[in-house]
Order: structure tokens, then C-alpha cells, then sequence
């Protein structure tokens, strides 16, 4: 009960509701979890917010206690509206204030917070000092989980094994990819970024020199067109004529309105540093509904002469110019695709042969006025989602870089292969339809891995992805998505500056049909069953006895470690004040520091009427930087929340009587101590 636990321990200022019905009532304008729930039950007394543009209603959402309409471009609320439902005696006056009161207090609460942002221009900033770069450093390598490390391959360590100089081959769509985080919401600008192949690299120099080892560090994709859904990314390969990062981007108003002719002078002018641009409603103000936005740069110049590919999509339309020709033009009719949460075009793609050496001029031309397109014939001005984005990489044939990977393999003495997903594949507003990698992945890799045997994996994806090869690779780190210092933390873990410690926070399984929402992931007539029931995640595989690829909670160590001497505070518990003390020692059996996980895990009587899932994690504590030899004493304390289900026969939170069951480990599946408490009499309760 996450969401429970924000509110008790966190104290949140806000709340924000979802798109989606519950129990047939849309989230922003349900009374009963709104109001009953959450301001009367929870005695919650901040502000409620709408998902952006989720909300449904004038009266219905004012009344069930909606306070704000996302994102301040309000459809419903507006002077017009909501007067109306005041004079038809659908809402009082006193409901209007009590909601503007809740907007208000936030305000209050937000200036006294950080007044230098209310007296600010409203410009983006980052905080980027070096303690902030060290601890997103730290943090990142922090997140990584080894999943595979047979015959201690890792960390890698350079020797002098009677050769001229060790040989690193890194390899993957990934290895150079700017991929920071997931996309939509979670994505964020980048002060900075350390790709994985610039963070091998400047560790090996390091180690090579520590170790006096002469390295020599070889690279290729592995195959182009696996990785992405569109053009990769050009945020670090357009540059203004004055050398900064990223282009001039000029907004220009129209005649009126209405006109689709851009006037000539300069309305306002910024440097954008990005080559995604989700404008939304953040154009400059005063500016006509219909405008025009042309952004001004230069491509980074090739080492060699190449065909280069762009590839331009626009929740609007646009044209991009290259040296003053015209490559792409996405304006006089466009195809629907699925960018920019579904408003955009399909990317179009163009090619341009580039010089070695040479800044090639670049000019794209958008306008937030979206064009006709087969069966759906009307212009549509883009008031809410506008964006532009531009990508675009070298052409390249995939076997021969496919090839040319292989043999790079062969010839090192370790493989790197840095893969998986991007912002592209998971992103908001947009569901993967397969846990498989994209495109030709799984076979590069495979082939890498039949090659050389000596071939480690990095895995990015913030999901469960498929692996057929997983049980052939020597080692295998999960990365997610790192942000800025992606690079480095990913070398520090491969490298042994960093000792892993993280655990899946998911379950990989080895086949799709085993997910537990398998065979129902949809709706029907504008409903979504959860047929799966409580048996999600872990809980499912268990239930089902289900062996996945890595389990929940699974992650390795450099080190080794033993859990003993399991203890309950107490045997049988009598009453509502319900808490447990659950004891352990963990000794590190290593050679070296490191940090543990202990996961504790709850079962339900035998004797119980109701179905649960055979173990649900009940708490957690991570023993941190144990030496070699050494022994900590672990305590976690379980409360209510630990043996509580929710009674719908009775409407509230209920504890069963019974013999519980405690099992004690460092994964899901890898649970070696076991113990008993005994709940006499079973309560119910409410609130939090």
C-alpha cells in the first residue's frame, strides 16, 4: 500500500488524478475517492490537480473536489463555463472558492518555498556543480543490478598476458546512444551526458595506466536500425555557428489568427539545446494561436563523406533545409503516426550527402498548424501538443556493421555489448506491444556471444525485456536508465570501482505468455478487467509456479554473503497494535566490501477462507559497505499494514487470526530462513 504510506510518512502537497473510470466514475470527478477517501479518511488538506487534460466535466469535478484543471489551458473551466453552472445551480459559489482556496494555499506554499523562481524570468535552470555530478555518479552505479557473473568474468580486470596490448571490443546500438531516461514525462533536460563508450574508454585508460597495460579500445554499432523507432537523436551533433550546443530557434507570429502567412520580423528568439521540442503551451506569450517557429544550426562535421539520413516528424508541420536545399517536407499532406502523444506525424525521412569535415547548415521550419491528411482531410491547429523533432545518422548496411561486429569480437580479449531500449520504445502515452529487443538485438548478441565467450552484457530498458541468450552470456549488468553519468556508473560497475548491489524491482520472465496479464492486456467496450487479481508480479510467477529468467529481487554481488540467526520480537501478538520485530545477521564471506539486501517476505495462514498470494515483500533493509569477515545485525519492524487485506464484504482494512509465516532472503526465489508468529485475534481498521 504505497500510495497509503506517501500520505502518512511523506505528507505530499498535491495530489493528480488519472484519465481513467474507477468503478465507472472518472478519477477527476469521483466524490468517493476524492472526498470520502482522501480528504475525510486520509484527512488529506492539499491540492488536487487533473493528469493533463483529464478532465471531464464542469460541475462533476468542482463538486467531487477537483481543485486545478491541467495544464492551466482549461477547456472546462473557464469564466464562460463555470458561470453557467452557477447560474443553473449545478455548483455554489462557496464549491468555486473552496477549490480556488486549495490553488491558492499551493501558490503560498511554492513562492515562501523557492521565491527566487517566482521572481524569476521562468528559464529552465540546472543546479550542475561537481557534488551534484558526483552524487548522480554514485547514485546511477548505486542502481545497477548484476544478473549473471559466471567464472567471476566480472569485474573486468586488464593484465599483461604476454600480448602487445589488450584488446576491448564495445559494441551496440546503445554503447554511444544518448539514452538518459524514458520519455514523455520523464524526460528531462541534460546539463550533461556521459554515454557508455565515453565511460569504458576513459576507465580503461585509467586502469591501463594504473596497471601499465597497453589497451586498445575497437567499436561498432553492431547493426543500425535495431535500436530506434525513429532517426537517432542530434541533440549533441547540432551546434550554432558560435559553437554552442544546439540551435537558434526564432518564433515568428502569423498575419492574425487565422492567417497561415508567417510575418518576417523576429517575434522572440532563444537557443534550444535539444532536437526534441515538445513545445506545448510554452510558446511565447502574446503571440498569434497560429505561429511559426525555424530553427537555425549546424550539423557536426563527419570524419569521412557519408549519405546522411535525416528523419523529421512534427505534431504540426514542418520542411527541413539542409546547405539551403529542401530534404524533407512534412507540411503539404502528412500520415497520422504516434509521437507526441499521438498528435504527431509519421517520421519522413530524407538523405543528404555529407562532406568530411564540412558544417552543413541546417534550417527546419515548423508551424503548429497540423496538415490534411487521407481520411481526415481538416487542418487542425495544435494548441496543446505541439513539437517538432529531427534525427538523422550516417546510412549504414546492417550485415556489413553486423559482420564487422563479429569479427571485432573475435580479436578482443573481453566484449562489451551495450543494448535495449530508448526513450523511443518506452515512453508516455504509448504501450510496447513485446518484451522482445528491437529489431536484430537478440542476434548480434547472440552472435557476439558465440564469437567470444569473453562477451559481457549492459542491458537499458526501465521494463522487463526478453533475453534469449541470457543463460549463455558470461556476465550481465541491468542498467535502466541512469541519466546524465550513464557512462561512468556503468563503467565503475564493470570495472569493480563500484561493487553491485541493486535488486530487481521486476520480474524478467522467459516468455511473453507468462506475464501475468497475458491474454487480457486490453480493453473491451471501454473496460479494463484485472484478471489477474492479487496475483501481480512476483506473485503471480509464484502462484503459478512460473520460473523466470531473474527472479524479483535478484541481484549479485562481487562478494558473498550468509544470512542466520532469524528472530521474532514476538511469537503471538494479542490486540490492534499490531508490530513485529523481525532480527537477523548477515556475514560478508568475500574478499571484498560490500552491501546486501535482506528482503522480508509474509505469508498468509494456512487456514485462511480468503485467497492471497503464497508471499507478498513486507520490508526491506540494505547492510551497507560490510568488510570482508564482518557481521551486522539487520532489524525491520513490521506494522499493520504487513498482515492487512482489504474486506469488501465489510468496507474496510481487516487482519486475519492465525499462525503467519516468515521467510527471510536476498531474492524472491532465494529465501533460506523461515519462522512463525501467531496473530490470536484478527481487528479492522481505517484510515492510514
Amino acid at each position: 500500500m504505497p500510495f497509503m504510506l506517501a500520505q502518512k510518512h511523506a505528507g505530499p502537497w498535491a495530489y493528480m488524478t488519472a484519465y481513467n473510470r474507477v468503478n465507472g466514475t472518472h478519477a477527476s470527478e469521483n466524490p468517493f475517492l476524492l472526498t470520502k477517501i482522501l480528504r475525510e479518511e486520509w484527512k488529506f488538506d492539499g491540492m488536487i490537480m487533473s493528469d493533463w487534460f483529464g478532465v471531464y466535466s464542469i460541475s462533476h469535478a468542482l463538486n467531487a473536489g477537483l481543485d486545478l484543471e491541467m495544464p492551466g489551458t482549461n477547456k472546462w473551466r473557464t469564466l464562460n463555463l463555470v458561470s453557467r453552472a452557477i447560474d443553473a445551480r449545478k455548483v455554489t459559489v462557496r464549491t468555486v472558492k473552496a477549490r480556488a482556496g486549495k490553488v491558492l494555499e499551493m501558490v503560498k506554499k511554492c513562492a515562501a518555498g523557492a521565491p527566487e523562481i517566482l521572481d524569476g524570468d521562468g528559464r529552465e535552470r540546472t543546479v550542475d556543480t561537481q557534488e551534484s555530478k558526483d552524487l548522480l555518479r554514485s547514485v546511477a552505479a548505486q542502481s545497477i543490478v548484476l544478473l549473471r557473473n559466471e567464472g567471476s568474468i566480472l569485474p573486468i580486470r586488464l593484465s599483461k598476458n604476454n600480448k602487445p596490448k589488450t584488446k576491448v571490443a564495445v559494441v551496440g546500438p546503445n554503447a554511444k546512444a544518448i539514452v538518459l531516461s524514458g520519455g514523455g514525462s520523464a524526460a528531462l533536460k541534460a546539463s550533461f551526458f556521459v554515454s557508455p563508450y565515453e565511460g569504458i574508454v576513459r576507465a580503461l585508460e585509467e586502469a591501463g595506466k594504473r596497471e601499465g597495460v597497453d589497451v586498445e579500445v575497437t567499436y561498432s554499432e553492431g547493426s543500425r536500425g535495431m535500436s530506434y523507432k525513429t532517426m537517432p537523436s542530434l541533440d549533441y551533433d547540432i551546434f550554432t555557428p558560435s559553437g554552442e550546443r544546439g540551435w537558434i530557434a526564432s518564433w515568428h507570429a502569423h498575419l492574425d489568427d487565422e492567417s497561415m502567412q508567417a510575418r518576417e520580423e523576429v517575434y522572440e528568439e532563444m537557443l534550444v539545446d535539444e532536437t526534441r521540442i515538445f513545445v506545448s503551451v510554452d510558446h511565447p506569450k502574446g503571440i498569434t494561436k497560429r505561429w511559426t517557429m525555424k530553427l537555425r544550426g549546424q550539423l557536426k562535421p563527419r570524419e569521412k563523406d557519408c549519405l546522411f539520413e535525416f528523419g523529421l516528424t512534427a505534431a504540426g508541420r514542418a520542411k527541413l533545409w539542409v546547405d539551403g536545399k529542401l530534404i524533407i517536407d512534412n507540411w503539404t499532406r502528412q500520415v497520422r503516426g504516434e509521437d507526441f502523444f499521438g498528435c504527431a506525424s509519421i517520421e519522413e525521412k530524407g538523405t543528404f550527402e555529407a562532406k568530411a569535415g564540412t558544417k552543413h547548415d541546417i534550417l527546419v521550419e515548423f508551424c503548429n498548424v497540423r496538415s490534411p491528411a487521407d481520411g481526415d482531410e481538416d487542418e487542425m491547429l495544435m494548441d496543446s501538443n505541439p513539437g517538432v523533432r529531427l534525427g538523422g545518422a550516417p546510412v549504414e548496411d546492417s550485415d556489413e556493421l553486423m559482420a564487422n561486429a563479429v569479427q571485432l569480437a573475435k580479436d578482443a580479449d573481453v566484449v562489451i555489448a551495450v543494448v535495449g531500449l530508448n526513450s523511443d520504445w518506452e515512453t508516455e502515452g504509448y504501450d510496447r506491444t513485446t518484451l522482445a529487443l528491437p529489431g536484430r538485438t537478440d542476434e548480434l548478441v547472440s552472435k557476439l556471444v558465440a564469437a567470444n565467450p569473453k562477451t559481457v552484457v549492459v542491458t537499458q530498458s526501465g521494463s522487463a525485456i526478453a533475453m534469449p541468450w541470457a543463460e549463455s552470456v558470461s556476465g550481465h549488468i541491468h542498467a535502466w536508465y541512469l541519466g546524465n553519468a550513464s557512462g561512468d556508473a556503468i563503467a565503475d560497475v564493470l570495472f569493480g570501482k563500484q561493487n553491485p548491489s541493486a535488486k530487481l524491482s521486476l520480474t524478467f520472465p522467459k516468455r511473453e505468455e507468462d506475464i501475468p496479464s497475458y491474454g487480457h492486456f486490453h480493453s473491451e467496450d471501454g473496460k479494463v478487467r484485472y484478471a489477474e487479481d492479487l496475483y501481480v508480479g512476483y506473485k503471480h510467477y509464484q502462484h503459478r509456479n512460473i520460473k523466470p529468467i531473474y527472479a524479483f529481487g535478484h541481484g549479485l554481488s562481487y562478494t558473498t554473503f550468509e544470512l542466520k540467526d532469524l528472530s521474532l520480537s514476538q511469537p503471538s501478538i494479542t490486540g490492534s497494535e499490531f508490530s513485529l520485530t523481525v532480527s537477523l545477521n548477515v556475514t560478508n564471506t568475500g574478499t571484498i566490501t560490500g552491501s546486501e539486501v535482506v528482503q522480508i517476505y509474509i505469508a498468509a495462514p494456512t487456514t485462511s477462507e480468503l485467497s492471497h498470494p503464497l508471499l507478498q515483500l513486507k520490508g526491506f533493509s540494505k547492510v551497507k559497505d560490510l568488510a570482508p569477515g564482518e557481521t551486522k545485525k539487520v532489524e525491520v519492524v513490521l506494522d499493520k499494514y504487513a498482515v492487512s487485506y482489504w474486506s469488501e464484504m465489510y468496507d474496510t482494512w481487516a487482519v486475519e487470526r492465525g499462525v503467519w509465516g516468515v521467510k527471510v532472503g536476498t531474492a524472491s526465489d532465494k529465501l533460506p530462513l523461515e519462522g512463525t508468529f501467531e496473530i490470536v485475534r484478527g481487528f479492522e481498521w481505517k484510515g492510514i
